[in-house]
């Protein structure tokens, strides 16, 4: 190859000057122009799409998507499976953590696990487990030409683990590890307790492993959890990479297709959600110099209506340097290096609200009062066009960052098909981030945040703070002692005694014979019901009646006739849904997640199915109702829980208490059932008062009543 001679180099060096002085004249031009960096105006945003990847369903129900991506030649493939943490029972917390370190370690029926590391390394491809609060999943990245080899492996691993003993004690062992260390950071110990504040000590959002909750997980457990959730109707499979999506589907349909459907997992998210009461909550560590502190209480989830301007509100109290918090407490006062936080979202339970700092011990007061007065004032002061307009443009182009690759789409597109969400809903988000006003971010500011409401939390070293925490209010310290191997931990609610189980019990069963008693009630198949309903709205009471067909025990159509038209709701296995004059659309999660626990908790299905083991009952308390001494009952079925008040002396249920999911967030419903009335031999509730977070919310009526109609089965099919 011929050299470089200084007589070929010049013309270069002479060309690249002038590009360069091209560019300064250019640049010296364009910003003559103006005079204000404010000034300087940039271009729309460019459309950006991503293409769909292919959606399959197997007729065993597992749900397959496919994205071809040719860039490299790699295949990435992710089977995320309905059931984790909080679907265990309180006794085995920390099941999952073991149960996702020991599947894919402890190898297949024909390989161990270090046969297949072996195997892996020798062709540069993963393939890993894990689980997390509401999934477990099974992952594998390969090079386009091992796929065959290991693929297989990825279907066996799936459907016939080993969980060799080994590899769980090795697993148990990193878990108890993890117990042993989990009070060294400050900073760990602060998130984890500001999360118990918001959903309660004992919540399946917040189950903490012990060393007596990881002993009693065995082999057996495991390959129960296993069985009971690692099914094809529970699966959703997505691959994308170098192939031709038509070959993927045959090998796909080949490997998976003949798997027998087995028992669904629930859809539905717990409900156990108990924050605490606002105050202020101290951890007491005297090794440190700095207080991590976090201002707390429960969020939204992220179906949410208001969601785009929750996320612009966010922007503007917490966004980077810009935002008002660092303004405030870390730039104009110098209380913290860092400050952030706002109103967080989960796709199918609130998540949290949550301001977190650091501070140094001397300034732990006075840093607190300052973040306290921010989040008020973000209910006073009137966002500004300027911080508007800032804040938007930020989440409009930090956003491209979350869709740049296929692989990116494809994991989107399989979050959004496990909770339900509409297949576009990303495609929502920039338009609906660009609709939001400064009115807007006003209302969700006074409507999501309750400055009455927070708990504050601080972990710190107390004979160094500035003043005493008691200067803020009633302060509750917080005990994170470890239980030593052995030792149980006290439990904040102690579990229902063997007597208030056999109570709670006794009292359903009364109930059960005043509806009609246990033969009639096996009988019943399906309900027809009309009733007339008056709610209160934000433009004052409105009046419906309500359709109602079920078909137990997971079907249900509601038509409601309102003022401005027809609305049904359908529910059904295989769909959800709500149809409009304006179309049919997928039912909205949070609507799902009531009309799913409503089949499974209201007083008929419950009195039907007293006698099912997924059906707790324990007696908490007595209440006077009127002049009725009236017994509590609490009920904890599908995840939920719920409480009724009952006449003992006859059976009847004079109220109910549960919490729901509302556009507005989780509420707190009551309902007082004022008459019961006999309905083909069935007794039903049928005049009731409600409210919601003790606010009149309003009242129905049930006008009639069909025991086992004739029901046609193509009304729960989606057209």
């Amino acid at each position: 190859m011929r050299q470089p001679t200084a007589d070929n180099r010049q013309p270069v060096t002479n060309i690249m000057k002038s590009l360069i002085t091209l560019t300064l004249l250019f640049a010296t031009s364009l910003f003559a122009q103006v005079k204000d960096y404010r000034e300087i105006k940039t271009p729309p945003l460019k459309a950006f799409t991503q293409p769909a990847p292919k959606r399959i369903v197997l007729g065993n129900g597992m749900m397959i998507f496919l994205m071809e991506d040719h860039e490299l030649p790699l295949i990435r493939g992710t089977a995320n499976i309905r059931g984790g943490g909080r679907d265990v029972a309180p006794e085995l917390a920390g099941l999952s953590d073991i149960y996702g370190l020991a599947w894919r370690t402890g190898g297949t029926e024909k390989q161990t696990g270090d046969q297949l590391d072996d195997f892996l390394e020798t062709r540069a491809a993963r393939l890993e487990t894990g689980a997390d609060d509401d999934s477990s999943s099974i992952s594998m990245n390969v090079l386009k030409g091992d796929f065959d080899t290991v693929f297989p492996i990825f279907v066996e691993l799936l459907q016939h683990p080993a969980f060799r003993q080994d590899k769980i004690d090795l697993a148990k062992t990193q878990v108890r590890t993890e117990i042993s260390r989990r009070n060294d950071d400050a900073s760990d110990i602060a998130d984890r307790e500001a999360s118990k504040l918001v959903y309660g000590a004992n919540s399946s959002y917040d189950r903490e492993a012990e060393y007596a909750t990881v002993d009693a997980v065995t082999r057996d457990t495991l390959l129960a959890f296993h069985k009971k959730y690692v099914h094809p109707n529970n699966i959703i499979l997505g691959f994308s990479g170098d192939f031709d999506s038509a070959a993927m589907e045959k090998k796909l349909r080949a490997a998976f297709g003949s798997w027998a459907k087995g028992p669904e997992a629930s859809h539905v998210a717990p409900t156990d959600i108990h924050p605490a009461a606002p105050g202020v909550y101290f951890v007491n560590k005297d090794d440190v110099t700095q207080s991590n502190v976090y201002l707390v209480h429960l969020g939204v989830r992220s179906d949410n209506p208001d969601y785009y301007a929750i996320k612009v509100l966010n922007e503007i109290l917490s966004g980077g340097f810009s935002g008002r918090l660092m303004n405030e407490i870390r730039t104009a006062r110098g209380l913290a290096y860092g400050v952030g936080g706002g109103i967080g979202s989960s796709m199918d339970h609130p998540g949290e609200f949550s301001i977190s700092l650091g501070t140094k011990s001397g300034s732990t007061v006075e840093a607190i009062n300052a973040t306290r007065g921010v989040v008020s004032e973000l209910q006073t002061k009137p966002v500004t066009e300027e911080e508007l307009a800032a804040a938007k443009d930020i989440l409009i182009n930090r956003f491209i960052f979350t869709r740049d690759t296929r692989a990116k789409v494809m994991n989107q597109r399989l979050m959004l098909e496990f909770y339900g969400y509409p297949a576009d809903w990303y495609d929502r988000y920039v338009p609906g981030v660009q609709k939001v006003t400064a009115a807007d971010v006003q209302r969700v500011a006074k409507q999501y945040i309750h400055p009455n409401e927070i708990a504050t939390l601080v972990v710190g070293n107390e004979k160094d703070f500035d003043k005493p925490l008691t200067t803020l209010g009633k302060v509750t310290p917080i005990d994170i002692t470890i239980p030593e191997p052995g030792a149980k931990k006290d439990a904040a609610k102690p579990a229902p005694t063997a007597g208030s189980a056999e109570e709670g019990r006794a009292l359903i069963e009364k109930v059960r014979t005043f509806v009609g008693g246990k033969d009639k009630l096996a009988s019943v198949k399906s309900l027809h019901g009309v009733m007339s309903l008056v709610v209160n709205g934000p433009q004052g009471e409105m009046a419906m009646d309500i359709d109602t067909t079920t078909v137990f025990p997971d079907r249900e159509r509601a038509t409601m006739h309102l003022p401005m038209g027809e609305m049904t709701m359908v529910m059904a296995p295989e769909a959800s849904f709500v149809m409009t004059p304006m179309g049919t659309q997928d039912m909205p999660g949070a609507q799902k997640d009531n009309m799913r626990r409503d089949l499974k908790l209201d007083i008929l299905p419950v009195v039907m199915n007293a006698d099912q083991p997924d059906y707790k009952f324990a007696a908490i308390g007595s209440e006077k109702i009127g002049a009725v001494d009236a017994k509590i009952v609490e009920i904890s079925a599908a995840g939920s829980t719920l409480k009724w008040w009952i006449d003992p002396a006859t059976g009847r249920v004079l109220r109910k208490e549960s919490r729901s999911q509302t556009p507005q967030g989780p509420a707190d419903v009551v309902t007082d059932y004022l008459e019961w009335k006999s309905f083909g031999g069935l007794m039903l509730p049928s005049k009731f008062t409600t409210t919601r977070n003790g606010e009149k919310f309003g009242n129905g009526e049930m006008k009639s009543a069909e025991i086992n109609p004739t029901v046609d089965p193509a009304i729960f099919v989606k057209k």
